[in-house]
């Protein structure tokens, strides 16, 4: 490979952002992630909400890149085609001793810069949700929040900066630096050495030892704090808003919320975790989940639970100007003085997914400032064309998609309508989806009921046919986590044999 301008380490909603961003450039980037696809890490299990912006401190880099982030969502979404609803969000008071933090949290929306606020009476918010709890008092409605499809978001942003040249180097773990003369000069990964002039460390729940490898913030330590959530079967309750009950010195609290593929979510806890790749799912968490759902719709049931995951927040410690606040540690986003060429991202939790584009951004004038000459190509492409979604189109589209491609008549997923010819174009797509779960991001396969039973064989069968690797090899989600160990024929053969 010629020599890199640009290593990005991380493969996260952060780093695809960036790598999007930085594409418009005459640069040549390369984006190494040590997961088998983008987006597996932190930014493959959150709430999908798009944030007001009125939670965090004011003054913070927190409370800055989630509004203008915020405001960046629109045009996003048009550009590189992904759902995304600006439907608005509701922080919801039960009783009269919560309507207080309601005026807390408007004034401080308000200073932070966010538009169109209100407070609307109890008999309104009933109005608008009819399943609430009746002992609401009022509630906190925020226009500018919205709900998005986290996954596609962070997969198109990746697959328009490959179009637009960047290299993604998938199973591929970064190791060291290399740095000379107090400038960064190259990176050690799992797959070799790679010479570069700049390094953005989005690295998420890892960006405490990338800095530290760079010797960088010695201080600096991300402590993973855990989040649970249950998926809710959309034929048994349909909530129709964004809906947080008021805030605690421990975070947000639990939310019910609609999602852009039609289910309810419920979630999350917010738990220390034992180490950074703690994503256990407890029954004290769960006891803890409903409770907090409750609160909000009384009538919520776990026999509607369809799904439970769990996700790790990349929590730092950067102060922030309320250290009374326990969740309220700030970003870290800076150009290091030494080594230079170090972009360093850290802490990056919610509202993270929110601030991604606004942080990506900020990269680009980083660099800047450090005094790189960025010129913009003349051929950069911001559109991503999405592929079809077959259970999603007309019926006359569906019969012209099937005439051209007899394979999107062949469903594989019943519970989600999904087909083989929406399979094979992920796998054939500029980030191939080469995993169960990778193609699951993508489709929405395996998300029903049946929670992927039926699918699952037929899925291997494909993805071995389309990238000529035997069925063993098929993974989960990336090599550990094969399906297969062997064809049952060849135990009869061992056994003839004995």
């Amino acid at each position: 490979m010629e020599k890199i301008d640009v290593v990005i380490i991380g493969g996260g909603v952060v780093g695809c952002m960036t790598a999007r961003f930085l594409s418009r450039y005459k640069l040549n980037i390369l984006l190494i992630d040590k997961e088998a696809d983008v987006g597996s890490s932190t930014s493959a299990a959150n709430s999908a909400i798009v944030h007001a912006g009125y939670d965090p401190l004011p003054g913070t880099l927190k409370a800055e890149m989630n509004v203008k982030g915020n405001q960046m969502w629109d045009v996003l979404s048009g550009e590189l085609g992904f759902e995304y609803d600006r439907s608005g969000d509701y922080v919801v008071a039960v009783g009269k001793e919560e309507l207080p933090i309601l005026d807390e949290l408007l004034e401080q929306g308000r200073r932070n810069g966010v538009p169109g606020m209100h407070i609307i009476p109890a008999d309104e918010m009933r109005a608008r949700e009819p399943e609430i709890n009746p002992a609401v008092s009022g509630a906190l409605w925020a226009p500018t929040g919205g709900i998005c499809d986290p996954f596609m978001a962070t997969i198109a942003a990746a697959e328009n900066a490959v179009e637009n040249g960047v290299t993604v180097m998938l199973n591929t773990r970064f190791l060291d630096f290399r740095i000379e003369n107090g400038r960064v000069t190259g990176v050690q990964t799992s797959r070799g050495f790679f010479a570069c002039r700049w390094v953005v460390n989005s690295a998420g729940l890892y960006s405490d030892e990338v800095m530290h490898l760079a010797g960088v913030r010695p201080e600096f330590q991300i402590t993973p704090r855990r989040g649970e959530y249950v998926v809710l079967d959309r034929a048994s309750i349909q909530v129709n808003n964004v809906l947080f009950p008021v805030p605690t010195a421990k975070g947000k609290g639990i939310l019910v919320t609609a999602t852009t593929h039609g289910n309810t979510i419920v979630g999350p806890n917010s738990v220390c975790a034992a180490h950074k790749k703690d994503e256990e799912v407890t029954q004290e968490g769960l006891a803890e989940i409903w409770e907090g759902a409750r609160k909000l719709f009384p009538h919520l049931q776990p026999s509607s639970t369809i799904a439970m995951f769990a996700g790790l927040r990349a929590t730092g410690n950067a102060p922030s100007p309320n250290p009374q606040v326990s969740y309220g540690h700030d970003f870290v986003i800076e150009a290091a003085e030494k080594p230079r060429g170090f972009i360093n991202l850290g802490g990056i939790e919610s509202p993270g997914f929110t601030a991604a584009p606004a942080i990506a951004q900020r990269v680009v004038e980083l660099m800047q400032d450090q005094g790189e000459k960025l010129e913009e190509k003349t051929g950069w492409n911001p559109i991503r064309a999405p592929r079809p979604h077959f259970r999603k189109l007309p019926l006359d589209e569906q019969k012209k998609l099937i005439h051209t491609d007899p394979r999107y008549g062949r469903v594989v997923c019943r519970c989600e309508m999904v087909t083989e010819g929406e399979i094979v174009a992920e796998i054939h797509a500029p980030i191939p989806a080469l995993t169960y779960d990778a193609i699951k991001r993508r489709t929405w396969l395996g998300t029903g009921r049946c929670l992927g039973s039926f699918d699952m064989p037929r899925v291997v069968e494909i993805l071995a046919r389309e990238t000529g690797l035997p069925p063993e090899q098929i993974t989960k989600r990336g090599p550990g986590s094969e399906f297969l160990y062997r064809r049952t024929k060849e135990l009869e053969v061992l056994h003839d044999q004995e």
